[in-house]
């Protein structure tokens, strides 16, 4: 049976207090980190960043939705559900022309509020529970890339692995390195045309190349 969400559920500062920021530097921390780990939950936002919709900083774009949530909390002195899943709608349709419409922003953002409530009674289990799921998922995820571009022990032609063909492909990539002389940089592409001094100091000249220009 779904579990209903109520779309209204809110929290809210007390009278005393500007905003729903905590005053207890680990109560805010704690809080971050969770709202970090609920919107990498988010599906619909993974396959966004992973697919690079919002371009090369699709990333960096996933992190801005992320500080925007917890801004709700820390300028403003109520906060529903409904804002946070609003919020988190915007900005997949800003950042990643992403029209979300199955529902899945309302689970994330019930979530947060609750896990908000959590951390203002220094309840930290859900925090440390995601946290652990995530640093979990990473270490499988580089378990099997590891899996993936190992030698092939079957095939004895086949050595190296894909993270070395691409350190590779990367040296390729770059510009070739420099050597350094005692007036300038020369491209180690052109050394063969480098200047020709003779035991008395003086350049010769020479019929190919010119000398790189300071």
């Amino acid at each position: 049976m779904a579990t209903t969400i109520d779309e209204l559920a809110y929290v809210e500062a007390s009278k005393e207090k500007a905003s729903l920021a905590f005053e207890n530097d680990k109560q805010m921390a704690r809080f971050e980190l969770g709202v970090s780990m609920l919107i990498h939950k988010w599906e619909a936002l993974d396959l966004a960043v992973q697919n690079g919709w919002g371009g090369p900083e699709s990333a960096e774009k996933r992190d801005w939705i992320t500080a925007i949530v917890i801004d709700l909390f820390k300028t403003g002195r109520v906060v529903e559900v409904a804002l946070i899943e609003e919020t988190m709608l915007y900005a997949m349709m800003d950042e990643f022309e992403t029209n979300v419409d199955d529902d899945s922003a309302l689970p994330i953002a019930a979530q947060i509020l609750e896990m908000y409530k959590e951390c203002a009674e220094e309840n930290y289990s859900t925090v440390e529970n995601l946290y652990q799921a995530w640093t979990e998922k990473q270490k499988s995820k580089e378990a099997k890339r590891e899996i993936q571009i190992g030698d092939d022990p079957w095939n004895p032609d086949v050595s190296g692995s894909e993270g070395e063909e691409e350190d590779e492909e990367d040296l390729a990539d770059s510009p070739p390195p420099l050597v350094h002389d005692a007036d300038h940089d020369v491209d180690m592409d052109a050394q063969k045309n480098e200047p020709v001094v003779d035991e008395d100091g003086f350049e010769l000249v020479q019929k190919k190349g010119r000398k790189p220009k300071n």
